[in-house]
């Protein structure tokens, strides 16, 4: 019966983690460890390096967060934590939903707190472990609060049903042999499925005073403090599977849900293909009808700028028009049509509520469509700037527009 690891902080737990992902990969292959889970603090910014380095190694990927969850009543102070793996395509769009919110809506103390009825509206394809003596549920068992935490317990097992974990732990802290024997003992009684997990926060035992000056820090403190608070152990490194068996010979069923779960996850990434937003169309025309549309209608309103008097404009309006079309049709068949209106919406948002823009910086100002839509504001015909060097259907690459917005307004641009 093997062991998996579910509970990792690589590099990417800014805070606490030191692990590389490519030595957390590495140690799993070389302990033939099927699978292994990335569960970095808060984000998710390690999932694709993650993901490239376990499948290059032949270990099965699990992509995961260890959340902080915010505290289930207002009078508590201090948030818990509650661990989340993706199980399929939907639970990872789930997790970047609740980690999106978090992170621009609830940020408490430079911590992005989740909040429970998020939970709920997030829940499906993800499966969530208590977060051992972290989670809410172990800190009301170490409080002797045990009826606060079946109710807990069973909140959690409510919001993923068939998907909940009471989490283990056994890395060496002080909480954690008491969190074990109340969490089995009440996993027995609401019959809810244990497993365990290693904290991992760095490679081997000898990093372990590496790991520590990292945290130090981290939190702006000093090694050589003795009142510092020390939330780490020098067990903490990424253990063997007969490590992690030995740890739990006396509950053999949290070793092998390790594995189960592992099985039910099953994540599969599309890498190396760009994928754009949908941009709805306000009168729910076709998206590259309505581009061509905007393109024709926002020269039209360029043209009568350059060109005030009509006969001038409709001797030049021919050159102007046949650059237009062709650049939307290679455009829309690079399938960038999009990726125009959304440049455009928001550059055109942000001039029209007080927001300074640029007229426009690099290879995009050789785009008429961009002028014509509001992007730029840079005439390439009259400058003989070339399409060619922005966007080229021989050299297939993303559209790159350099865009200058006033320092003082940014903000509500990316926000708004």
């Amino acid at each position: 019966m093997g062991f998996v690891h579910l509970r990792t902080h690589t590099e990417y737990s800014v805070v606490d983690g030191t692990l590389r992902v490519d030595d957390a990969v590495r140690a799993a292959r070389a302990d033939n460890q099927v699978a292994l889970a990335i569960t970095d603090l808060g984000n998710l910014f390690g999932a694709v390096k993650f993901y490239r380095a376990c499948r290059a190694e032949g270990v099965k990927p699990l992509i995961g967060v260890d959340l902080w969850l915010e505290p289930v009543n207002s009078a508590d102070k201090q948030a818990t934590r509650l661990l989340l793996l993706v199980c399929n395509a939907q639970g990872y769009l789930n997790l970047c939903q609740l980690l999106s919110r978090a992170w621009t809506g609830n940020v408490q103390r430079a911590q992005a707190w989740v909040k429970w009825e998020w939970l709920a509206e997030c829940s499906e394809g993800l499966i969530a472990l208590s977060g051992a003596d972290s989670g809410a549920v172990g800190g009301a068992l170490l409080a002797g609060d045990r009826e606060r935490a079946a109710e807990l317990a069973q909140r959690l097992a409510a919001l993923y049903p068939g998907r909940f974990y009471i989490e283990l732990q056994r890395a060496g802290l002080p909480t954690h042999e008491a969190h074990v024997r109340a969490a089995v003992q009440l996993a027995a009684e609401l019959k809810l499925p244990v497993v365990a997990t290693h904290p991992v926060q760095f490679a081997s035992l000898e990093q372990f005073d590496a790991h520590e000056a990292r945290v130090c820090v981290a939190e702006g403190e000093t090694l050589a403090n003795p009142r510092r608070i020390k939330r780490f152990s020098r067990e903490q490194y990424f253990k063997t599977q007969a490590q992690m068996q030995a740890l739990f010979a006396d509950v053999p069923s949290a070793i092998a849900n390790s594995n189960a779960i592992a099985q039910r996850c099953n994540l599969q990434l599309t890498l190396g293909v760009a994928k754009l937003p949908d941009f709805p169309t306000p009168d729910g025309s076709p998206l590259d009808e309505y581009f061509r549309k905007l393109g024709h209608e926002g020269l039209e309103r360029r043209l009568a700028a350059l060109y005030p008097q009509s006969a001038a404009r409709d001797k030049q309006r021919a050159r102007y028009v046949e650059r237009l079309e062709y650049e939307i049709n290679t455009i829309r068949t690079m399938g960038f049509s999009g990726y125009f209106l959304i440049v455009a919406d928001f550059i055109n948002w942000a001039r029209s509520h007080g927001c300074p823009v640029g007229p426009g910086r690099g290879s995009g100002a050789g785009s008429l469509v961009a002028y014509a839509l509001g992007i730029t504001d840079l005439d390439p015909l009259h400058y003989q700037l070339l399409f060619e060097r922005f966007l080229n259907p021989e050299r297939v690459s993303m559209p790159d527009f350099d865009i200058d917005f006033c320092q003082a307004n940014r903000e509500r641009v990316t926000t708004t």
